[in-house]
């Protein structure tokens, strides 16, 4: 009884610190024509509730695609839908066609608010308390402190109440899948994962480690027995589920062919804004854009995608254990966001929620990535007039997690699975890993820190109008990179041992 009330209190306090990011402005607030991402989720809501299905994802006279046009997939949809009836219950006006573009009130503002908390109560709040209580290690208090840590991740909280989104529904969807497959409930864990790529598509970020756990385990229970019977499970379940879910699109092959080309913008190119990835941090260098033709860039990033997430996915094809899922799912998402195309700086949330799953295991390097990962969104949150917020929930997020998890106190070269480099560096003379990691962790704060000051705080050179924003990007790319080479080297290293988890307890 004493555990759900220190949890209820840690959700209540991950409740207040959401709504106070929400009392700021939002995404294109005042901004003509586009408005910004606030009023593409309103638009939304008006689209699904006054044109007929089969127009959403169309370019008609009553539905101009150039003003932001549907481009997730069809659980986004209806989810607009149900809050747009909510809406037109509300005030009509919300959702008027045409005459509602651009709405601005104190009450729709609440009410849009309204809307992302209470996904967040329903979808990604309850899979974050039961994952830490049933699936970490350690005493009550520590999963308690793991609650709250989680909840308090600054990035996802700035981008869905701040900059206004929904990453909390397929973020959550996808929890819900992990948690499924940690209990063991493995067709419940595909549906979960299915719901959550049918809510928004970057979460086939995760989808390569879902497929190789389940086949995987597959492959352990014998395909002549009980692991086909999972195998033809699996499969059904997933076939049911995206048939439901795609079952209005599917009476015209047309239609469904509209839903795909929307969803994966091609013409977009590689990348747009400041994103901290490979290929954005190389054009400093070398022109990729202007160099390779759309084709080429694609093909490209295909590859070396593929190529940076194969060894994680083949390493946990052939040890599935739920250890060795966690951590291909942070390594399957840091490659997606590294090497794939048309990554938006968003979309490090997605590489984000596998890390938060690792917190009560490898605090300290997890604390360091999603420090980096809120900070690499700083140009983003300043365009949206989130600096103070971004400012109190990273300095919160900070403090609290390195206290209550002790983050720097376990850092040991064997608590931060810090052995295989020994190998790695052979040839130099043995060094005090765990020291320097500490050191750099204290240097890479700082020099965050000192980033988002002189962000805000100077004018970049006229000849070099996007100075800070490219060193904010580049520097989130470095430390992407080293997390993704550190977790790739984890994975391959010996899993935990259960004396070095109680000994972190």
């Amino acid at each position: 009884m004493q555990t759900w009330s220190l949890v209820s209190m840690c959700v209540l306090l991950g409740i207040v610190v959401r709504w106070g990011v929400s009392l700021n402005s939002y995404s294109g607030a005042g901004k003509p024509p586009m408005f910004g991402d606030y009023e593409a989720q309103r638009h939304w809501q008006e689209v699904t509730y006054n044109l007929p299905l089969q127009e959403w994802y169309f370019n008609t006279s009553e539905n101009d695609l150039n003003y932001w046009g549907l481009d997730y997939p069809p659980l986004t949809a209806y989810h607009s839908l149900v809050c747009a009836y909510v809406a037109k219950t509300i005030n009509p006006e919300w959702v008027d066609l045409h005459k509602s573009r651009g709405y601005e009130s104190p009450a729709h503002k609440l009410f849009m608010r309204a809307t992302v908390l209470v996904a967040d109560l329903f979808i990604y709040i309850p899979a974050v308390v039961l994952y830490c209580l049933y699936l970490t290690d350690g005493s009550t208090k520590k999963k308690v402190c793991t609650v709250f840590c989680f909840l308090l991740y600054p990035g996802l909280i700035l981008i869905d109440y701040g900059h206004f989104q929904y990453n909390g529904v397929s973020l959550g969807f996808a929890l819900w899948g992990v948690l499924a497959l940690g209990l063991g409930w493995d067709a419940l864990g595909s549906l979960a994962f299915c719901l959550a790529l049918n809510y928004k598509q970057m979460e086939l970020y995760h989808a390569l480690p879902f497929f190789c756990y389940l086949l995987g385990k597959s492959f352990k229970l014998g395909l002549m027995g009980r692991g086909l019977f999972l195998l033809v499970r699996i499969a059904s379940t997933v076939l049911v589920t995206f048939a439901l879910c795609w079952l209005p699109f599917l009476s015209d092959p047309g239609d469904a062919m509209q839903v795909v080309r929307r969803i994966f913008p091609v013409a977009r190119g590689l990348f747009e804004d400041k994103v901290a990835n490979t290929w954005c941090s190389l054009n400093i260098l070398i022109k990729i854009r202007s160099i390779l033709s759309i084709d080429s860039q694609i093909y490209i990033s295909f590859a070396c995608t593929l190529l940076a997430v194969l060894p994680s996915c083949v390493r946990l094809l052939m040890k599935p254990t739920f250890w060795q899922f966690k951590l291909a799912l942070v390594n399957s998402s840091l490659a997606f966001f590294l090497f794939s195309y048309q990554v938006h700086e968003k979309s490090i949330l997605l590489a984000a929620l596998p890390a938060c799953l690792l917190l009560n295991d490898l605090p300290l390097m997890v604390i360091w990535f999603l420090q980096a990962s809120t900070f690499s969104m700083l140009p983003l949150f300043l365009k949206d007039g989130l600096l103070v917020p971004y400012a109190v929930t990273s300095l919160a997020f900070l403090f609290f997690s390195i206290y209550l998890l002790s983050a720097l106190e376990h850092c040991s070269e064997e608590e931060l699975r810090l052995g295989a480099y020994h190998g790695l560096l052979f040839c130099l003379p043995k060094l005090d890993l765990a020291w320097i990691v500490r050191w750099k962790f204290y240097i890479s704060v700082s020099a965050m820190a000192g980033l988002s000051v002189v962000t805000v705080a100077l004018v970049p050179p006229t000849h070099l109008p996007d100075l800070f924003p490219m060193l904010v990007s580049s520097t989130a790319f470095l430390h992407f990179l080293g997390t993704f080479i550190y977790f790739n080297i984890v994975q391959f290293s010996e899993p935990p041992s259960r004396k070095s988890q109680k000994k972190n307890d």
